[in-house]
């Protein structure tokens, strides 16, 4: 009796959930096969997965002030925005969709007089950054993924509490998931005693309310450092050292760091406030400082950039349709690096028509991902890219963590977001995207020492795969839409 009553309840929310599924404006056909292929191959925990992974919300009430904030940010400080203006004096016709793209999913138009250094390591970005905290005057804010209690997580805090010590503004914040030994750790409390102000983004504290109102992965993946507002650091590094304790098996992280100077540090400074005011309520939006004799005009000396950033509370498929557009505007040469491969079928579609026209297009990838149902996903894409013309590197030293992605020798775009369903629909992610020769050429040098690193995949060593190994990367593909 029991037993019946059980399976009757499954079969009902099996058709409900089913139907759900057919009724989703927002997923695509390839998406409903893949959870209807879970719901129905897995009896019980289908269900309980689909419930638990399958929508994308952050509570009812989460996207309404999200969207609120945004405005009142954007009416307060509309100089931040940059303008369309910029955008046609200093950006070439031939790049200029991709920013205007950029501008129509943020609301951040190009802004002028920006200059930038690439880091040359992880050493050099903590003594940099470390330098700089110090030199605070006014404010230090922050933004984590991850932020993990060794050398470079430590040292970081510790300049924290001695800014805040002397009267600088510190706000430190951190993603509840991916930084949680942080946030319960005894230098999270000791900030916190020095007058830092923390805070936790997306906190599952209270699990059982986040697993029924929400989702559990829906997580803040971006990484941000302002500083007095006019200095910032843009790139794919966490709080963390490149040893990376929590999988040292893959180490080293290898990253890559822009020190940035310029207007488009505010527009990363409002991504910040968006997210502190989302937690912090009560914080006055006015504490947040724009300096204005920074934010340049037309004619400033500099590059052009602007913000991009992306979100489950923003517009759906903005982010691969922002790289669909960058990436066919490809001229003559594309190279990108990502240790995440999960592309949607438009992104690998654009990346072969661009191959395909007779750009040189490469792409690195790590040889040992700290993802196995990544790596195998990655590489059932490979026969494809490679049939197209596309050049596929595999980073041999350590795990390649940097995100770049570089057109014509002209443009470049650096920041947080992997090639993957997760930075597309599921994560908070920040990124620049510049036009500058010189700091492009400067990531093309990274990117060559990348390619050094590296071994090439050929097509006969693809064709050579065994037959057990391809049905796993394909089946694993199949399931794509959905991790």
């Amino acid at each position: 009796m029991v037993l019946d009553i059980l399976l009757t309840i499954h079969f009902i929310l099996l058709v409900l959930i089913s139907l759900r599924i057919l009724s989703r404006h927002d997923l695509t056909s390839s998406a409903r096969l893949a959870w209807m292929v879970v719901l129905f191959i897995l009896p019980y925990i289908g269900v309980v997965v689909y419930w638990m992974f399958g929508e994308i919300h952050l509570g009812s009430d989460f996207s309404r002030k999200h969207e609120q904030i945004i405005d009142k940010l954007h009416t307060q400080n509309p100089e931040v925005l940059g303008s369309d203006e910029a955008l046609t004096h200093a950006i070439k016709t031939e790049y200029q969709a991709a920013f205007a793209y950029s501008a129509n999913v943020t609301g951040f138009h190009t802004t002028v007089g920006n200059h930038a250094e690439l880091m040359g390591d992880a050493a050099e970005t903590h003594k940099r950054m470390i330098a700089d905290f110090d030199a605070a005057t006014d404010h230090i804010h922050v933004l984590y993924y991850i932020w993990l209690i060794d050398g470079t997580g430590i040292d970081i805090a510790q300049a924290l509490m001695r800014a805040a010590r002397r009267g600088v503004t510190c706000r430190a914040m951190v993603d509840g998931m991916g930084s949680r030994k942080m946030v319960s750790s005894k230098i999270w409390q000791q900030m916190k005693n020095a007058g830092v102000q923390v805070s936790v983004a997306l906190p599952i504290n209270n699990l059982i309310k986040v697993m029924l109102f929400s989702r559990i992965d829906l997580r803040n993946h971006r990484k941000i450092t302002v500083i007095d507002g006019s200095i910032g650091y843009s790139g794919s590094q966490n709080c963390a050292d490149p040893e990376f304790r929590v999988k040292p098996n893959f180490a080293p992280w290898v990253d890559i760091m822009l020190r940035v100077e310029g207007p488009v540090v505010a527009q990363n400074q409002m991504l910040f406030a968006n997210d502190w005011l989302i937690e912090n309520p009560d914080t006055a939006i006015e504490s947040f400082y724009y300096p204005t004799e920074r934010l340049g005009s037309p004619t400033s000396t500099g590059f052009a950039a602007q913000v991009f950033a992306d979100g489950p509370t923003q517009r759906s498929g903005a982010t691969p349709q922002f790289l669909g557009v960058l990436i066919s505007q490809a001229q003559k040469t594309l190279t990108i690096s990502t240790p995440y491969f999960v592309p949607d079928y438009s992104l690998i579609n654009v990346l072969c028509a661009t191959a395909y026209r007779g750009v040189e297009v490469t792409m690195i990838f790590p040889k040992h991902n700290d993802s196995l149902v990544v790596a195998a996903t990655s590489r059932s894409y490979y026969w494809q890219l490679l049939e197209a013309g596309v050049r596929i590197y595999e980073y041999k030293p350590g795990l390649l963590h940097a995100k770049t992605l570089t057109v014509d020798g002209q443009i470049s775009l650096i920041g947080s977001t992997n090639l993957d369903l997760r930075s597309f629909d599921l994560n908070y992610e920040n990124n620049i995207v510049f036009s500058d020769t010189a700091l492009t050429a400067d990531i093309i040098e990274r990117q060559y020492q990348y390619i050094a690193d590296s071994e090439e995949v050929s097509r006969q060593q693809v064709a050579d795969w065994s037959l057990p190994y391809r049905i796993w990367n394909n089946i694993v593909a199949t399931m794509g839409p959905i991790l």
